[in-house]
């Protein structure tokens, strides 16, 4: 799986390299600044692309931007966005065209090697990968408007934890609750949602958007 990293502290970077060939991901291009991202992207057209928000010469959303720019360009291009802040309006827009895997982590929330890779293959294979924190901050200027004004408390939950992206099993460990019970709510949400029928994985992946972008 060919990878481009966007990463400005030399050692982080370094150490992301080194954890993903470990995995067998072949980084095909690892760069400092917004820039270089995107014709890394242009170039490479990588199966995924791992983007910190803040790089060079500003140090404001460079990264994200060149992500969005690259997503215009590439439709579905999948990217995981690893960085030390929560950017609302950018990972909403990210968020906004409903192709591709799409995943936010942040830094100091990645405690161990297979939390980062899982992630990285969630995202590469068109799932998501949300962190709690950044759910939680997209959530506080999320409108309660339809159709998730329909979910019931427990639905909500479960969706959340869809966006963080938590298989049925892992939801039902989280809630207490057995898996029978979750893939009832999550049929529910889906048919409240009124997504169209199609492969679980794909509708999981719409579900979220319109739960994040809401």
């Amino acid at each position: 799986m060919r990878v481009v990293l966007a990463e400005d502290l030399f050692l982080l970077r370094q150490g992301i390299i080194q954890l993903l060939e470990a995995y067998e991901f072949e980084v095909v291009a690892a760069v400092d600044n917004g820039t270089d991202l995107a014709a890394a992207m242009a170039e490479h057209r990588p199966d995924v692309a791992i983007v910190d928000v803040r790089l060079p010469p500003t140090f404001t959303t460079e990264g994200l931007q060149a992500a969005l720019r690259a997503r215009r360009e590439q439709p579905g291009l999948p990217i995981l966005v690893l960085s030390q802040h929560v950017e609302q309006m950018y990972a909403r827009e990210l968020l906004a065209d409903g192709t591709g895997g799409i995943g936010y982590l942040l830094k100091d929330s990645v405690l161990d090697d297979e939390q980062f890779i899982d992630a990285v293959r969630r995202v590469a294979a068109g799932g998501t990968a949300m962190d709690p924190a950044v759910v939680a901050q997209l959530m506080t200027s999320h409108s309660r408007d339809e159709p998730l004004a329909a979910l019931t408390g427990r639905e909500r939950e479960v969706l959340e934890l869809m966006a963080e992206g938590c298989s049925n099993t892992a939801i039902a460990q989280r809630l207490t609750v057995t898996e029978g019970a979750a893939a009832k709510h999550i049929s529910n949400i889906f048919t409240k949602l009124m997504l169209p029928p199609s492969s679980d994985s794909n509708r999981r992946v719409l579900a979220v958007l319109a739960y994040l972008n809401a």
